[in-house]
């Protein structure tokens, strides 16, 4: 019943490809074939976490590649043009706090969000520092050693209804190999990957009936299902198996449920809201960010955007040329309107990625990778607008006030959440693990 397709390649600087759509399908006996949410099942509660939870959703706004804080929301105005760069800087909301010419948007809602601009990574590498960004632990990368924290939420988190608990859009984070996994959580604890919605007639991979199967048809086989969907019970110590009548109780679930297929229509979405948002061929991001609101609206719990590409070490600024308007028009507008709806009042919204770029400019008009510092923005879920966390030095090279790193950024996450990060889960062999290693959140962000 499963089967593994379709490829995706892309080179970055390392000038490697990657293949990373991992798929599961094949329910063709009751005319299903959705991916690797069919896999999922129900998430265990946490038990015994400590304190009240203040988040009951997360958006994780993924800038893989590293983008560039110099010419975002950390500018260096009074700095050599070679580090300097080629943008102004605009003043914010926030008195005193100023954002590169190029971000107007966040700069008018600043005070919605929590700037950090003292990021410490701790790796160069994309890989590397992905896989700590993504899981809060120090590890092997290509090894997955630390499952991702979609996947650890989605294991300790009950889900809130038929929906997949965990949503990639696109999908997950990748150079040459897919990141942020479930690791030796299992692939049920995996995100759901739904593809991207400014694609000329995207639509979420088989979420619905085949032609053939109406919904009377599809009870009936459901029915059937049903006399049968006890054998993995039945059958001693096959945990494949009984993941398998999971599986299909949840494919069922889903097509039926039409909260599900409502979720993802942003077809219900007015042609205004999805200008404020930015679409077509000028603002790729537009579209995911509404449909990450969609999705927390409709109460799932964890979604992982991934907004990728900004790996720019020649011509950078011919690149930010393209991308950072539409990124802050996205930003932006998912925070406000969340905002205005009340969403952002239960859910924490986080925007990182791998690490920063050098200050100074190099020979091919590029930024490289930079590990010592970095900017990210918090926002909801009790979160203080309108702060600055954290500071760099005059040429935004190195941290000076207030580091933050992986683990505390993972550690936040869950704590909005309520979810309990010192507590141990057990690997498959029985070895206890423990979520995170000692940290603690960003108290700051709550200050």
């Amino acid at each position: 019943m499963l089967s593994f397709y379709g490829k995706a390649s892309q080179t970055l600087c390392s000038g490697t490809t990657r293949r990373d759509f991992l798929r599961v399908g094949g329910l063709s006996a009751m005319g299903l074939a959705l991916p690797d949410l069919l896999r999922m099942e129900a998430a265990q509660a946490a038990a015994g976490v400590p304190g009240k939870a203040k988040a009951k959703n997360v958006i994780l706004v993924y800038l893989g590649g590293g983008l560039t804080h110099h010419d975002t929301v950390d500018p260096k105005p009074d700095a050599p043009a070679e580090i300097r760069g080629k943008y102004g800087v605009i003043p914010t909301k926030v008195a005193g706090v100023k954002f590169s010419d190029q971000m107007p948007v966040l700069a008018q809602c600043n005070n919605l969000f929590s700037l950090v601009r003292s990021q410490v990574s701790g790796s160069d590498h994309h890989e590397t520092s992905s896989q700590w960004m993504l899981t809060g632990n120090y590890g092997t990368a290509q090894g997955g050693d630390f499952p991702s924290i979609g996947a650890v939420v989605t294991h300790e988190t009950k889900p809130l209804n038929t929906l997949p608990p965990y949503v990639a859009i696109p999908r997950n984070c990748s150079f040459t190999w897919e990141l942020g996994k479930a690791a030796w959580l299992g692939e049920k604890y995996e995100s759901f990957k739904c593809g991207d919605p400014n694609q000329a007639g995207w639509k979420v991979t088989n979420l619905g009936l085949q032609q053939d199967v109406n919904v009377e048809r599809l009870g009936r086989r459901k029915s059937l299902l049903e006399s049968v969907d006890g054998l993995a019970r039945r059958v001693q110590g096959s945990a494949d198996l009984q993941s398998m009548d999971a599986f299909y109780q949840r494919a069922a679930q889903m097509v039926l449920s039409e909260e599900a297929r409502t979720a993802f229509d942003l077809s219900k979405e007015s042609d205004q809201t999805k200008d404020t948002y930015g679409r077509g061929d000028k603002n790729r991001f537009g579209m995911q960010a509404l449909l990450a609101r969609r999705l927390v609206e409709a109460n799932v719990r964890f979604v992982f955007l991934n907004f990728a590409g900004w790996d720019h070490h020649a011509k950078i600024f011919e690149s930010c040329d393209r991308m950072l308007k539409p990124l802050d028009q996205a930003v932006g507008a998912l925070l406000q309107d969340m905002n205005q709806r009340g969403l952002l009042n239960e859910t924490l919204v986080a925007v990182y990625g791998d690490f920063g770029r050098t200050s100074k400019i190099n020979k091919d008009a590029g930024r490289d990778h930079w590990a010592n510092a970095g900017s990210m923005i918090f926002a909801g879920a009790g979160v203080r607008g309108g702060q600055v966390i954290g500071a760099t030095d005059e040429r935004g090279e190195f941290v000076t006030e207030r580091p933050v790193r992986p683990a505390e950024v993972a550690a936040s996450i869950y704590h909005a959440l309520g979810v309990d990060y010192q507590k141990e889960l057990m690997t498959p062999p029985g070895r206890p693990v423990r979520i995170l290693p000692d940290t603690a959140p960003i108290h700051e962000l709550y200050g």
